[in-house]
């Protein structure tokens, strides 16, 4: 891999950080793969995540393991400061700040391609003038017209997650007619805010906010018909990571999985996932849903091998 840092472990890097070089320019969201789904590692610099809370809640471990993770195959690096686990409590913006933009800065000049997880313009704006290359929100119906603004003004790539309410909020607010169509519709609606501002609809990807304001049932029903979010003409991001309702399928004598336990089956709606044409995932275990994409895509590789050879089967029978 084209890197501007030694690996970790390798050469003269033997410290748990690498010694960046010089470099000359951030990764470009225009180099992602286009031939597979994207995958985006996920990075908590926080003390209370659901699944890895604490564990990178400083400056030097973030960055360690941002850099395992690039290097490990991860195309995105989504770097966070605020928990949206159901129930967390609010981030200061300055705390947020504190916490993320060494890691971002650091991250970019090692050549990842970083997204912001942020629901504050401030932190957005100063996460991409430390080099982050997209912005992912959380905010949904609920997002401030201040990052709106900042979209359309700088141009850059933006995750439009499906959520209502907050993190406090949003466990209450599972009542659907339809899921899908509800979730489609209210998309399209904040959607129209961004294009009425200026946005151009090759910036936005759409994500349908799994485990956002969605109870187990709801969440499986949209994983089935991902098909109908990417009819809508944006790139797809779709987040199911260790989340809840994986932990109930895979219950043991009445014992939830723990989060970590839950990798295997992230791994299986990423190729799920895949299958239906999303752009990207966004996971914690890179290695195996970047696996899981490879087969994805080939799967569907070996589809259109197979329509393309009928088709021009049919044109020479003319």
């Amino acid at each position: 891999m084209d890197s501007l840092a030694a690996a970790p472990g390798t050469g003269p890097a033997t410290s748990p950080l690498p010694v960046l070089r010089a470099w000359t320019s951030f990764a470009s969201f225009a180099s992602l793969p286009t031939n597979r789904a994207v995958v985006m590692g996920i990075l908590n610099c926080t003390p209370d995540s659901f699944s890895d809370g604490g564990e990178y809640n400083s400056v030097d471990t973030a960055i360690a393991h941002g850099l395992r993770m690039y290097y490990g195959g991860a195309d995105i690096i989504d770097v966070g400061g605020e928990s949206t686990r159901p129930g967390a409590q609010d981030v200061d913006e300055l705390e947020e700040q504190r916490r993320i933009l060494p890691v971002i800065e650091t991250l970019a000049k090692a050549g990842a391609l970083v997204s912001v997880d942020t629901r504050h313009a401030s932190t957005a704006a100063l996460a991409l003038d430390a080099g982050a290359g997209l912005i992912n929100d959380v905010s949904g119906t609920h997002v401030h017209p201040d990052m709106i603004a900042l979209i359309a003004e700088r141009g850059v790539p933006y995750v439009l997650m499906h959520s209502r309410g907050d993190s406090r909020s949003m466990d209450s607010l599972t009542q659907y007619a339809d899921v899908v169509e509800d979730v489609v519709r209210e998309l399209s609606e904040v959607r129209e805010r961004f294009y009425a501002a200026g946005v151009k609809p090759e910036q936005l990807i759409l994500d349908p906010g799994i485990g956002f304001s969605k109870n187990a049932e709801q969440n499986w029903e949209l994983l089935a018909n991902l098909d109908q979010v990417v009819a809508m003409g944006n790139r797809v991001l779709v987040g199911t990571s260790r989340k809840r309702f994986l932990g109930s399928l895979l219950t043991t004598a009445g014992k939830a999985a723990a989060p970590k336990e839950r990798d295997d089956a992230t791994s299986a709606t990423t190729a799920l996932a895949a299958a239906q044409g999303i752009w990207g995932v966004r996971v914690h275990d890179v290695a195996a849903s970047l696996d899981a994409a490879k087969v994805a895509a080939r799967q569907l590789q070996g589809k259109a091998n197979r329509s393309a050879r009928l088709a021009a089967a049919a044109q020479d029978a003319q």
